[in-house]
C-alpha cells in the first residue's frame, strides 16, 4: 500500500489556515526532540505541549483567526483558544501526529506516521539556511572523485554520487542568475535614492549573494575546478588502461565459462565508469559557463544601479519634480497669470514670452544672418607682471582701524554694532584668523550667536589685547 493512500482527508488543512508558519515550526521541533536519544519510548502528551510552549515563547507568535481555526477550536472542549493543549489537539486530529498508549511509562506519547514524517523533513530543510551549500557541493564532488581514484575497488555509486553533486551545483547556479534577473527588473522600476539602497541591500542580505561571496573569495570555485579536472583526466587514464587489459584477457578465456562472463562484466563496469566521468566533465564545463555568466551579471548589475545614481543626481527624482509642484501650485491658485509672469521676470529669458501659433512656426526671419567676420584680438595695455599679482581685499590700515572702533578697555569685542555690512564681517573673519594663527597668549573668548543686521549671523567674540 502507498504511503498516499494513508494520508488522512484533515491532513491539508494544515496548508490552508494562516497560521501555517507556526504550524511547521512545532512540528519541526517535536520531531527533532523525538529523534533525540533520551526519547527512545517517545515523547509524552506534557513534554509535547512544553516544547509547544517553549517556541512560543521564543518566536512571539501573533496568531491569525480563520474560518477553519474558529470551526476546530470551537469542537474543542478547552473553548476558543491557541493553547498549547488545543494545538496538540489538532495536530493530533489532522493526521500529522499519533497518539499511541506506552504501558511503560503508563501514559499516551505522540509519534509520527511515516508519510507525516517526509513533510516534517521537508519543513526542516526550508527552515534551514543553506549559506554553505555550494561550498559543500564542491567539496563533495572533489572528495567523491578522490575517493574512487584511490579505492582500489572502483565503486560507481562514487560517481553516481558525484554527478547528482555536479548537477546540483549547476541548478545552484542558475538560480542564482534567476534571482538576479529580478533584481535588474526591480532596480529599473525604482525612481529614487531609496528604492536603489532598499534593492541593493536586498541583494546584498540574501542567500544568493552569500553563496556568490563564498564561491568567489576563500572557497575559490577556479582551485576546486582545476582539482576535478586533474582527477578526471587520472580516472579517465586509469580506466583507459584497466579496459585494455581486460581486452587483452578477453583472448585468454573460452566463452560462457566463469573466467570469460567475469571479464566481460568488468569490461561493461569500466564503459559505465567512463561514461559517468564524461557525465562529470560535461556538468563541469557548463557550472564553468554559468559562473562566469553570473561574474558579467554581477558587474552589469553594479553598472546599473551606478548609472541609475547618476541619472537621478542629474535629473531629480519623480517625488522631487519642481514641474508637478509648479503645475500643482497653479491649478490651486485663483492668479495663475500674475505668478507666470513673475516666474518669467525671474528666469531671465533672452527672448520675450510669445504664444505659438500657427503662423508662427512657420514665419521666416525677416532679416539675414550676418556674415562671420573674425576680429583681431586687441593688444593688451600693459605687460607689467604686478598687473597678475592677486591685490589684498583690505590693506592693514584698514583692518587696525576696524580693530581700534570695537577695542573697549583693552578688549576686542564684537556685539551687535560691529557688522553692519558684509565687508565688516569679512573685516572680523580677518582678524579672526589673524589672533587664531597667532604664536602670541590671548584670551579668547566665544559666546552666544548674534543675529546682526541684514540678516548676518556671527558669534559673540571677546579678545584681550
Amino acid at each position: 500500500m502507498i504511503l498516499k493512500d494513508k494520508i488522512p482527508e484533515q491532513f491539508y488543512k494544515l496548508f490552508r489556515t494562516k497560521n501555517m508558519d507556526y504550524y511547521m515550526i512545532f512540528l519541526v521541533a517535536l520531531y527533532d526532540e523525538n529523534n533525540e536519544m533520551y526519547t527512545a519510548l517517545g515523547l509524552t502528551i506534557e513534554e509535547g505541549k512544553q516544547i509547544i510552549q517553549e517556541n512560543m515563547n521564543r518566536f512571539r507568535m501573533e496568531w491569525q483567526v480563520d474560518a477553519e481555526d474558529v470551526q476546530e477550536l470551537e469542537n474543542e472542549t478547552d473553548g476558543f483558544s491557541f493553547s498549547p493543549t488545543s494545538i496538540l489537539n489538532r495536530l493530533i486530529a489532522w493526521g500529522w501526529l499519533k497518539r499511541d498508549y506506552e504501558e511503560k511509562l503508563n501514559e499516551y506519547v505522540i509519534s509520527f506516521p511515516e508519510y507525516s514524517q517526509l513533510y516534517v523533513e521537508l519543513f526542516k530543510k526550508l527552515e534551514a539556511d543553506d549559506s554553505e551549500r555550494e561550498r559543500e557541493s564542491i567539496l563533495s564532488v572533489y572528495s567523491a572523485l578522490f575517493t574512487y581514484h584511490s579505492d582500489p575497488e572502483k565503486n560507481n555509486d562514487i560517481l553516481k554520487n558525484a554527478l547528482k553533486t555536479s548537477k546540483g551545483l549547476s541548478q545552484l547556479l542558475s538560480n542564482m542568475q534567476d534571482g538576479m534577473r529580478s533584481y535588474f527588473d526591480e532596480l529599473s522600476g525604482r525612481k529614487d535614492f531609496i528604492g536603489i539602497q532598499e534593492v541593493l541591500v536586498k541583494e546584498l542580505n540574501n542567500r544568493d549573494s552569500r553563496k556568490y561571496a563564498i564561491l568567489t573569495t576563500t572557497d575559490s570555485f577556479y582551485r576546486y575546478k582545476e582539482a576535478v579536472k586533474e582527477l578526471i583526466g587520472s580516472i579517465l587514464s586509469d580506466n583507459d588502461l584497466k579496459k585494455s587489459e581486460l581486452l587483452r584477457n578477453r583472448v585468454l578465456y573460452d566463452k560462457e565459462t566463469r573466467q570469460h562472463i567475469r571479464n566481460e562484466k568488468k569490461i561493461q563496469y569500466c564503459d559505465e565508469a567512463g561514461m559517468l566521468v564524461y557525465k562529470i566533465e560535461r556538468e563541469f564545463d557548463v557550472i564553468e559557463r554559468k559562473y562566469n555568466r553570473l561574474i558579467e551579471q554581477k558587474t552589469v548589475f553594479a553598472k546599473r544601479a551606478l548609472a541609475r545614481i547618476h541619472y537621478i543626481m542629474q535629473e531629480g527624482s519623480d517625488t522631487q519634480d519642481n514641474t508637478l509642484k509648479l503645475v500643482s501650485i497653479l491649478d490651486k491658485s485663483t492668479n495663475p497669470n500674475e505668478i507666470l509672469e513673475k516666474l518669467a521676470a525671474c528666469m531671465k529669458l533672452t527672448t520675450p514670452y510669445e504664444n505659438v501659433t500657427a503662423d508662427s512656426l512657420f514665419r521666416r526671419k525677416e532679416r539675414e544672418r550676418e556674415a562671420f567676420a573674425p576680429v583681431k584680438a586687441e593688444e593688451p595695455e600693459s605687460s607689467d607682471m604686478l598687473d597678475y599679482v592677486p591685490k589684498p581685499l583690505y590693506t592693514k590700515s584698514e583692518l587696525d582701524a576696524f580693530r581700534t572702533r570695537n577695542t573697549k578697555n583693552g578688549k576686542f569685542m564684537a556685539d551687535s554694532n560691529t557688522v553692519h555690512s558684509v565687508e565688516d564681517l569679512e573685516k572680523l573673519m580677518f582678524i579672526w584668523n589673524q589672533t587664531v594663527n597667532d604664536e602670541t597668549e590671548r584670551k579668547i573668548i566665544v559666546e552666544e550667536d548674534i543675529n546682526g543686521e541684514n540678516g548676518f549671523r556671527f558669534s559673540r567674540v571677546i579678545i584681550e589685547e
